[in-house]
C-alpha cells in the first residue's frame, strides 16, 4: 500500500540514495553540500518542501516542490523533482506524490502546479499525460558560473 507523508529525520540516508539515483538519471553530479542544504531546507519546510512515498512503510519515492509568485495571478507551485525507486514503479507512488502536491498547493491558495521533464523521459511522460496537460512550452536555460 502506498502512503504519502513528510520526510522524517530518519529517512535521511534512504532519501539521499534515491536523490542521488535521480541526479544520476539526469546526468548530474553534485557535491555532498548540495544534499546537506536540500535536506536542511526540507526539514525546515518553509521555502522548499518534500514529500515521501512509502510502500508498506518503506521509502520508495519523493517529490520536492516550492511556491513562487506569478505576475499574472495567484502564486503557483513548481514541482521540481519527482523520483521513485525503479523496483517500486508501476505501483502508484508517482501518481500519489503528484496528487499530494496538488492538494498541498490547493490548500496554499496556488493557482496551479507545474513541472518540466525531458522529452525523452517516456516512462514518466506516460503518467504525466494521464494526470496533467502538456502545455507545449519549451524550456530554455542559461547556466551561470558559480
Amino acid at each position: 500500500m502506498i502512503t504519502i507523508d513528510r520526510l522524517a529525520r530518519d529517512d535521511r540516508s534512504e532519501w539521499e540514495r534515491l536523490f542521488r539515483a535521480y541526479m544520476d538519471f539526469y546526468g548530474r553530479t553534485e557535491g555532498s553540500e548540495m544534499y546537506e542544504r536540500a535536506w536542511r531546507e526540507f526539514q525546515e519546510d518553509t521555502r522548499l518542501h518534500a514529500l515521501a512515498a512509502r510502500l508498506d512503510g518503506r521509502l520508495v519515492g519523493f517529490t520536492h516542490f516550492f511556491v513562487h509568485p506569478s505576475t499574472s495571478g495567484p502564486d503557483v507551485c513548481y514541482l521540481q523533482d519527482l523520483f521513485t525507486d525503479p523496483e517500486a514503479r508501476g505501483k502508484g507512488a508517482a501518481r500519489a506524490l503528484i496528487a499530494a502536491v496538488a492538494e498541498w498547493a490547493r490548500a496554499q491558495g496556488c493557482d496551479r502546479v507545474y513541472w518540466n521533464t525531458q522529452e525523452s523521459n517516456t516512462t514518466a511522460r506516460h503518467l504525466y499525460d494521464k494526470v496533467a496537460r502538456d502545455t507545449g512550452f519549451i524550456k530554455y536555460q542559461i547556466d551561470l558560473p558559480r
